[in-house]
């Protein structure tokens, strides 16, 4: 079977999305998630994994490898969203938030990126938010900046052999029939992935107004 797209934080919005729009263009698609589930999608294969815990997202994306090859693309759709003030969130949950939100996405880079270089190159997209940040949001957003530097840090290590690594900023709650709609967000992920490595993008804003 031809290697294909791996999206860890497969949920029903943006990583169903995703998995359909790659699975549209004949790509054989993984789905990482806490739960192990294909959500009702044909011709997925789905793996159970926390992506905080390193132990078992390595594992599902060693079995992922097994099954499918080293993948074309990897989408790191994982986030702890929730509303929280400075000074209200204790120190666990702050280290709970970050865990998720860039240390997962760090470890499952560093685990497939090499054997993507290896291979002659590959793309790994991080689902990003909060372009300002905001009070009421504190670890998001201080969770979707350090995606942006997360994904600069691993441009300068694995983009010279090849691996496109950039993220879709998200800028509002998506929703089926909005502005920011799921299907329309995925779009940004296939084009990521199929830009010539002389016009390659970090970051893609999907504002509801106008991208860029």
């Amino acid at each position: 079977m031809m290697p294909g797209a791996v999206i860890i934080g497969a949920g029903p919005g943006i990583g169903r999305s995703v998995a359909r729009r790659f699975a549209r263009e004949g790509l054989p698609v993984a789905l990482v998630s806490r739960t192990g589930d294909t959500m009702g999608l044909d011709k997925v294969r789905a793996y159970q994994a926390d992506s905080a815990d390193e132990t078992a997202l390595r594992a599902a994306l060693d079995a992922s490898a097994a099954d499918l090859g080293t993948p074309d693309v990897v989408v790191y759709n994982a986030a702890i969203i929730r509303p929280d003030s400075p000074g209200e969130a204790t120190v666990r949950a702050h280290l709970d938030a970050w865990a998720v939100n860039v240390v997962g996405a760090l470890i499952a880079a560093a685990h497939v990126a090499p054997a993507m270089a290896r291979r002659d190159g590959g793309t790994f997209i991080i689902t990003g938010g909060m372009p300002e940040p905001k009070r009421q949001y504190t670890s998001l957003s201080l969770g979707k900046s350090g995606v942006r530097t997360l994904v600069t840090l691993l441009d300068q290590e694995y983009g010279p052999s090849g691996v496109h690594v950039a993220t879709v900023t998200v800028a509002g709650p998506v929703a089926p029939g909005t502005a920011f709609d799921p299907d329309d967000i995925a779009e940004h992920y296939w084009r990521l992935h199929t830009q010539p490595r002389d016009r390659w993008d970090h970051e893609i804003l999907h504002n509801g107004r106008h991208d860029r």
